[in-house]
């Protein structure tokens, strides 16, 4: 049976939504054979457009559009369709001003038919969010959700709704918008196009929250499906946000990715985003980060990418440029005399880069309490930002926006040498990603439910890239949006000051902050009685910490024979030279006093306890000097005591038997018994959780690191869906006390997770551990913990009596 030229039409529009370009052209041509009604010629006409602009063909789909248009006898109907469709082209072709009008135009006229008018506010609301007038779009997009819904077109609502989730992106609602982008993802993400925009946006939302590894991932995936589909303009806003992303880590290569996007947009027409790129390409080649054979851009040439973004009305981009040129000037000591100002309307980014550019400004002046009065001032401004985020995984991974600012204000403090003034930078440096005290999500039985899906796909793959299953990928997103969004603030803590630690620190007692501005490091060393500003000379990152590792995990795993012993050297001799360039000066300031010690993220791989110089101190690493003063206090009321020991532990069990003989009542899960839903309940119902287990360190995401249980792994998501958490934990696992670095200062790993969770403290070691020495040093430990000894004196007066130097290590409220 032949079907009818409007049949024909209907399947060709079904084909292009679909992304299936050349096979809806083929019925194009078939529908416009045969039809003879001019207004379905038009229409025709406006679809075959649609398809020249996607495939990068934007001049013949205006010139084809236009003359549709132009045709007499058509209804006023398909004269509005036609000139929404004329507005869509211009989107495409980056004209935005000709867009809106041809879009409105549209709208108006098409007050009787809902569904082609929410098409064009759909395509209108994508002009207003590039001119940051998000008001108005939410409004398009929430107007074409309802008029989708209510036709009962559900694909077309969630695109709308997923749209609306940009919208919250822009206006730095990042639980807002992955909310909004994963409830939507089932739907409009149901064909090859649809799911690579989606992957797209998301992946944006990533990049502003600082999560930048998989946003990058994603974004080079993407593009590299736009081009499959010959969607070219679609691969070069992809490989325009790539540009973005890496610009905040990576500037060669997003100067590469720019120039790259910039070609695409150029080679397709689209001046207003060519110019978006080329004003990222000029960024990333201003970043102080580049060596000194870059070639800067010139004055001119940045004046005139400013004055091109202004002119397409990107102003916020222009801004961006243009502090970027000034923060550069300034750092080679010339700045400018230009005022720095932003507009109302200007996105956090440019807001604080206007601060950073301040603080730039006052250092070449010679003004350092200026440079770090601009600093802080920025850094609250993102501080109110931070507050409604309780989450974890954002908390640590925002941090990236404060990167610049942290910096520059450390830097003066280190240069300034006064204990005031590094304490309060050191604490600022810290509390920044801590200052959030959470609200525990409520319990969600279907995250259990996916989380116990994960366990099974992780255990038939044990390779690395397991969470890039395409499975996996879709129950990881939605664990990352129901933990950003479950989770809440409760409060936001002041971070404490000098005098306040003074004042809290017992005699016996010193605090030990490490600060760390890129090319210079110091120890503050506080004590009731005194403060002392200690240099760090000598420092050499790459040199000191680059085969520690390994040496350790050498040391750990040959135990005796031949090498034992040459292994045992190398790493005695690494530890010596850590402790005398670290801590020797350091610890005898101190002097024979209990430690809390603060590190930046670059120190976090250390085994501190088997450095000579912390010998006979009990010591305690605080993520905060702050929160160790929130915290601290009587940690000896522990009378519940639970153990639980995983799979193929070797001398596991006996640890545990060993331990679990020094409390009376214990409860210990062994061998079926240890799951991790009996584990999570027993976290919920002792004061003192001790696991021995193979643990994994998952370096992409912390969250999904964990210990390997029965049926699988707990974890850190798990953490969250424990009503109550225990006051201490023990974790006898290898890799479990590593961390992930983030941006500089954060770090985040599962002795974290539990700490932000409400555990006050933690002992763990950041590197593999032999079994022998765990089993024996762990044992005597608990010994002294039944009898009311504090974490960090029970772990020293056990590596006394055992003669064992292991890298376990008590993390938070150690005393």
């Amino acid at each position: 049976m032949t079907r009818s030229a409007d049949a024909l039409h209907r399947e060709a529009v079904d084909l292009v939504n679909r992304g299936r370009y050349d096979e809806a052209a083929q019925v194009l041509d078939r529908a416009e054979s045969d039809a003879g009604d001019a207004n379905l010629r038009a229409r025709i006409a406006g679809t075959r457009a649609y398809v020249l602009a996607r495939t990068g063909h934007v001049a013949d789909a205006e010139r084809i559009c236009g003359d549709a248009i132009a045709e007499p006898g058509l209804s006023d109907h398909t004269v509005a369709i036609l000139a929404g469709q004329l507005g869509a082209l211009a989107e495409e072709a980056g004209r935005l001003a000709d867009a809106e009008r041809w879009l409105t135009r549209a709208i108006e006229a098409l007050a009787d038919d809902p569904v082609a008018e929410a098409n064009t506010r759909v395509n209108r609301s994508l002009v207003r969010m590039q001119h940051r007038r998000l008001d108005a779009a939410e409004d398009d997009l929430r107007c074409a959700a309802a008029a989708y819904a209510a036709a009962g077109m559900p694909v077309a609502e969630a695109q709308a709704r997923h749209n609306l989730g940009y919208v919250a992106m822009l206006s730095g609602d990042l639980v807002g918008a992955l909310q909004a982008m994963v409830a939507a993802a089932p739907l409009a993400g149901d064909t090859a196009v649809g799911a690579a925009v989606g992957d797209l946006d998301r992946a944006e939302v990533l990049r502003d929250a600082g999560q930048t590894s998989e946003a990058e991932a994603i974004l080079e995936r993407v593009a590299a499906t736009f081009g499959e589909l010959g969607m070219p303009l679609d691969r070069a806003m992809a490989e325009f946000n790539l540009a973005r992303s890496l610009l905040n880590h990576a500037p060669e290569r997003a100067g590469t990715a720019a120039a790259a996007a910039s070609a695409g947009f150029e080679a397709f027409g689209n001046e207003a985003w060519r110019v978006r790129a080329e004003g990222i390409r000029l960024r990333a080649l201003l970043a102080p980060e580049l060596p000194p054979s870059v070639e800067r851009p010139s004055a001119g040439e940045v004046a005139d990418v400013v004055a091109a973004l202004q002119r397409h009305r990107f102003l916020n981009e222009a801004a961006a440029l243009r502090l970027a040129h000034d923060l550069a000037l300034a750092e080679q000591g010339q700045p400018s005399t230009r005022p720095v100002r932003t507009s109302v309307s200007a996105s956090m980014e440019v807001r604080l880069l206007a601060h950073q550019a301040r603080a730039a400004r006052a250092r070449a002046a010679g003004r350092p309490a200026l440079v770090r009065r601009h600093a802080a001032n920025g850094l609250d401004m993102l501080t109110e930002w931070q507050q409604s985020f309780g989450s974890l995984d954002l908390q640590t991974s925002f941090r990236m926006h404060a990167t610049g600012l942290m910096f520059a204000g450390l830097g003066s403090a280190i240069e300034s040498g006064r204990p005031d003034v590094l304490f309060e930078w050191s604490e600022r440096a810290r509390h920044l990603s801590q200052q959030v005290t959470p609200l525990r999500p409520p319990p969600d039985p279907r995250l259990a439910e996916e989380l116990a899906e994960l366990r099974m796909i992780r255990a038939d793959d044990p390779g690395e890239d397991w969470l890039s299953r395409p499975r996996a990928a879709a129950l990881r997103e939605r664990a990352r949006e129901r933990q950003w969004s479950a989770t809440g603030a409760i409060h936001v803590d002041r971070p404490a000051t000098l005098d306040e630690l003074r004042s809290a620190l017992p005699a016996d007692t010193a605090h030990i902050a490490y600060l760390y501005a890129r090319t210079a490091l110091v120890a503050l060393v506080v004590t009731a009685d005194g403060d002392h500003v200690v240099p760090i000379r000598q420092w050499d990152p790459d040199l000191l910490l680059g085969g520690l590792r390994a040496d350790l995990d050498m040391a750990a795993s040959v135990r005796s024979g031949p090498m034992a012993a040459v292994v045992r050297r190398s790493l005695d001799s690494r530890l010596d030279e850590l402790s005398r360039i670290l801590l020797a000066d350091a610890v005898a300031r101190a002097g024979r006093r209990r430690l809390v010690i603060t590190i930046p993220g670059i120190l976090g791989g250390i085994p501190w306890a088997m450095l000579p110089a912390m010998r006979g101190h009990a010591f305690t690493m605080a993520s905060s000097a702050s929160r160790w003063m929130r915290t601290r206090g009587d940690t000896g009321a522990r009378r519940r005591a639970g153990f639980a020991v995983g799979p193929r532990v070797a001398r596991g069990e006996e640890e545990v038997a060993t331990a679990a003989t020094a409390w009376p009542g214990a409860t210990v899960l062994g061998g079926d018994e240890a799951s991790v839903d009996h584990v999570t309940d027993l976290a919920a119902n002792v004061d003192l959780l001790h696991v021995a287990a193979h643990g994994r360190h998952t370096v992409d995401n912390p969250l999904f690191s964990g210990l390997e249980l029965v049926d699988g792994t707990l974890f850190g998501y798990d953490i969250d869906r424990m009503p109550e958490v225990p006051d201490t934990v023990v974790l006898s696992a290898c890799e479990v006390g590593r961390s992930s670095l983030r941006w500089g200062e954060e770090a985040i790993g599962m002795t974290r997770i539990w700490l932000h969770a409400g555990t006050r403290c933690v002992i763990a070691a950041p590197v593999i551990v032999a079994d022998d020495a765990a089993c024996e040093l762990l044992g005597a430990m608990h010994t002294e913990l039944v009898a009311g000894v504090p974490p960090a004196e029970a772990l020293a007066r056990a590596a006394d009596s055992t003669g064992i130097v292991a890298p376990f290590q008590v993390h938070g409220a150690g005393f």
